[in-house]
């Protein structure tokens, strides 16, 4: 037996009964009711949002018989007829995108020269996927909207205004332009239940919400979504029916995973990819669904761990538990690469979705640098750290013990991109050259050089001091050693640094080193000189590199 969708038989009647788009109801009816109507409106907005059903509303409400207060009665023959879409002498659906030509506009164009059918009516003409309209068409349909003749209204909808705005920029300021916004999960969700309710349906709390993120703000796709499940289910819908009938992610799936990513088994992530697959599921969904969840772990993270609507209490306390096994820093980390996964569609456009899934969840097994640098910056300003994350502790690498430094023959030799050998951490025996110690010291403290200054020197070698005081430095022509040294006043300073140190007048000059190599940068040259850049503008970083003697790993 056939029976019409639940879209088409709650599409809404009157203006008060559009969901999410007050600001449009309410300024279309409060036009209706003063006999303020525009000749042409511009309605924008996503697909499934009620920009259509605004319009047939707009068009019962102006040639309703029984008209009170803006809003049409909803159940008079002309009511009826535009509400259902039935043929109607005064009101015209027309889809732009099969109806694009010039032709059609000028058709358009003299059919609106007629007057209404009757003298209190208005002819209203609906255009649907208004931006597939070509140029010429647009311009044959200019001059009418511009000058419509009495008791005539246009309105156009559209996804894509901006496309309009390419093709015929003066449309847009001959019409009253409405954005319509996405509706709201509870919007959603209660719409769904007043259907439900209607329809006869019980449904579990937990089997609503997974229909309602799918729609993603269109009410028309949760209403198609739900008729579905409606098929399938009966009369009493449940959570895993919805999972099944729609091919969603349960969210077991999502919480296994993230176990995976909490204890860092990264070869699991194959296996776990396996089980999807062959469980039928929509790689795609899953990417959709991976992010909707980091965004609710992170979300959870920002917000001291807060319950969050839309997810049943016991589903919501296991998110809050699993959050707090990753940082703010991790999960903005995982959104960010998982968002540059889909960068211009790659990712649905791909042949081998599922390397791209896998490499993906590799690359968040493996994550646990964030907060160990995060620690680290906390320490060195004396502060305790801050949430720390306990999957990490028993994880991480030993820290770095530092020994003594092996003897290096004194001259100028080609190891420029080396660090100089820095006085032991906590204790130890002090350098028996004064020289070196000074310059260590010096290039150690903040307040002589800027940040990334220091960090540069440590490249550099240095000669023993000649019977006038002068003190060579060699550095590589093009490094940011070389960039400081040039530099008149950052000399000048470490020239009085020194001197006030080393209590006797010191003068720097600066020698070429490596001119016999080719002009090519190693690799050793080139970390240094990324990480003189990376530390640049924030002494807690360079601290932490100097005192623990950091290396830039690719």
């Amino acid at each position: 037996m056939h029976r019409p969708a639940l879209a088409r038989v709650y599409r809404p009647r009157n203006f008060s009964e559009i969901i999410g788009q007050d600001h449009v109801s309410a300024t279309l009816r409060t036009a209706v009711e003063r006999g303020r109507v525009a000749h042409a409106y511009l309605f924008c907005g996503p697909r499934g949002i009620g920009k259509t059903t605004a319009a047939r509303v707009l068009a019962m409400a102006l040639n309703c018989e029984a008209r009170e207060n803006g809003e049409p009665c909803g159940k008079c023959e002309s009511c009826e007829r535009i509400w259902s879409g039935r043929t109607s002498l005064d009101v015209v659906e027309i889809d732009a995108a099969s109806n694009r030509g010039v032709d059609d506009a000028r058709d358009l164009r003299e059919r609106a020269m007629y007057a209404p059918s009757e003298e209190s009516r208005y002819k209203v003409y609906i255009i649907d996927e208004a931006h597939m309209l070509t140029r010429e068409a647009w311009n044959a349909f200019l001059k009418i909207l511009e000058e419509p003749p009495p008791r005539v209204i246009f309105v156009l909808a559209t996804t894509e205004p901006g496309k309009i705005f390419q093709s015929a920029p003066p449309i847009l300021s001959r019409c009253q332009r409405f954005d319509f916004r996405r509706i709201t999960l509870d919007q959603i969700r209660g719409r769904l239940i007043e259907v439900l309710r209607a329809e006869g349906v019980e449904a579990e709390e937990a089997a609503l919400s997974p229909i309602a993120r799918k729609a993603d703000g269109a009410l028309r796709d949760a209403l198609s979504a739900l008729d579905q499940v409606l098929a399938f289910s009966g009369d009493r819908i449940t959570a895993e029916d919805v999972h099944l009938v729609l091919g969603l992610i349960e969210e077991e799936l999502y919480l296994e995973l993230f176990e995976i990513l909490r204890e860092r088994r990264a070869a699991d992530v194959f296996a776990y990819v396996q089980r999807l697959v062959d469980g039928g599921y929509d790689l795609e969904e899953f990417y959709k669904g991976l992010g909707d969840v980091l965004r609710l772990l992170l979300r959870i993270r920002l917000e001291d761990g807060e319950a969050i609507a839309g997810v049943s209490e016991q589903l919501s306390q296991r998110y809050v538990e699993l959050a707090r096994h990753f940082t703010p820093g991790d999960l903005l980390r995982m959104l960010s690469a998982l968002a540059e996964l889909d960068t211009d569609g790659r990712f649905r456009k791909s042949e081998q979705q599922r390397i791209l899934v896998e490499v993906t969840l590799l690359k968040f097994a493996m994550l646990d640098r964030t907060v160990e640098l995060e620690q680290l910056l906390e320490a060195v300003r004396g502060e305790p750290p801050s949430n720390p994350n306990p999957s990490l502790q028993g994880s991480a690498a030993p820290p770095r013990t530092r020994g003594p430094a092996p003897e290096q023959k004194r001259g100028r030799g080609p190891e420029y991109a080396r660090a100089a050998p820095e006085p032991p951490l906590g204790g130890g025996e002090e350098p028996a050259d004064p020289l070196r110690s000074a310059w260590l010291e010096m290039i150690a403290d903040a307040k002589v050089l800027r940040p990334g200054q220091g960090i540069a020197l440590r490249a550099v070698q240095i000669s023993d001091l000649d019977a006038d005081g002068e003190l060579s430095v060699l550095a590589a022509n093009g490094t940011p050693a070389a960039e400081v040294l040039d530099d008149k006043v950052t000399r000048r300073r470490i020239e009085e640094e020194l001197t006030q140190r080393l209590g006797r007048p010191i003068r720097i000059r600066k020698e070429a080193q490596g001119e016999s190599l080719p002009p090519r940068v190693s690799q050793e040259t080139s970390k240094q000189q990324r990480l003189a850049r990376l530390v640049e503008g924030d002494e807690g970083l360079q601290r932490i590199v100097e005192k623990l003697d950091l290396e830039l790993m690719d």
